[in-house]
């Protein structure tokens, strides 16, 4: 009896871990479920969108170049001053002192070099004498233009003619030369900096025309200007492979640091496949998707083109037709099944992305 007890539990135990085996060996998890779209050409925007920042035509930030203790302030804060307008003074009263002493001083060195200069018409003294006087007035004189020099440096005038902004000293205060008293800006013309992907440096050209869409100042709302390009950096970045340029702004209300979006003609309006761009796998030196074939997921290598807002145009890789993973891509791996919950159409793509 307790053998066929030993034997049943044995037997139990086999069974037991075969049926474990058989479990772990089995593919017991269901399909991911994804959702695709069937690759067609759609006519494709000849506009490139681009993030821009808006910039005054000058901006400075004023601060004296030299340390002292400010003894005239003139601050008009949020108004316009005219080019040359003495905004600060330094306590100058040791160079004050030190011009005048310099002045007394040449006074006399060329007095000196006058006796001196009629003597030596008659050779009643000789050359050197009358060339040390000499060189003693110009050096004096050569001392007088660096003190006077020294005097500017503690005059703080405005560089061209525009608004001042905030005050960030007060009179009495002591400043060196990294303290910044105020800024000024002249925002009568305004500019707009934008960053382009150097693949499309070939439309990048001197006075080419862009839209530009700002906010209008005090409305909230968007208004469409016009831009020209007015310089090219003529180096790309090397961190994110971008060439910034700079354009100059029609009319506009905008606020300078307020962002922008920038549109760049890229010619006449052509046909191409287009794909949500969060359907991408990147990599490290290609860009793949997951397509799906006799329900299976493949994974493909693509080349893109032209990049807007929530689509990307497929150069190469997908042909029209073919069914593309969009949502999921994660969990499609390649080689296994997927089940397909929807087939989105590339406008209802776009319209999600935008809400």
């Amino acid at each position: 009896m307790r053998l066929n007890s030993s034997l049943a539990v044995i037997a139990f135990a086999f069974i037991a871990c075969s049926e474990k085996k058989d479990t772990y060996n089995k593919p017991n998890q269901l399909p991911p479920i994804v959702d695709v779209m069937i690759a067609e050409k759609r006519g494709l925007t000849s506009e490139l969108e681009l993030n821009g920042s808006i910039l005054s035509n000058e901006f400075v930030e004023l601060m004296p170049e030299t340390n002292g203790r400010l003894v005239y302030l003139n601050v008009p804060e949020g108004k316009v001053v005219q080019a040359g307008t003495v905004i600060a003074r330094i306590n100058d009263a040791d160079l004050q002192a030190q011009l005048k002493k310099t002045q007394v001083q040449l006074e006399i060195a060329e007095l000196t070099e006058q006796r001196l200069a009629k003597l030596l018409a008659v050779n009643g003294v000789n050359q050197a004498d009358y060339d040390m006087a000499l060189n003693q007035v110009n050096s004096l004189k050569a001392d007088l233009d660096i003190t006077q020099a020294l005097i500017d440096k503690t005059v703080i005038k405005a560089p061209f003619t525009g608004r001042v902004g905030l005050r960030q000293v007060s009179n009495g205060a002591y400043v060196t030369t990294s303290t910044v008293i105020a800024t000024m800006q002249e925002t009568s013309q305004l500019k707009v900096d934008f960053n382009v992907p150097e693949e499309y440096s070939e439309y990048l050209k001197i006075g080419t025309v862009v839209d530009v869409v700002v906010d209008k100042r005090g409305t909230g709302d968007n208004e469409r200007v016009t831009a020209r390009i007015i310089a090219i950096e003529p180096q790309v970045d090397i961190s994110s492979r971008n060439i910034v340029v700079r354009a100059m702004l029609s009319k506009t209300d905008a606020s300078p640091g307020s962002f922008a979006k920038v549109y760049l003609k890229l010619g006449e309006m052509r046909k191409s496949i287009q794909i949500p761009t969060n359907s991408i796998i990147p990599e490290a030196k290609s860009k793949k998707v997951i397509r799906v074939k006799s329900g299976k997921a493949e994974s493909v290598a693509i080349e893109t083109g032209v990049r807007q807002s929530s689509m990307v145009e497929v150069l190469s890789g997908i042909d029209e037709g073919d069914t593309i993973v969009v949502s999921g891509v994660l969990f499609a791996r390649p080689g296994r099944a997927v089940e397909i919950r929807e087939i989105k159409s590339p406008q209802a793509l776009m319209e999600a992305a935008s809400n």
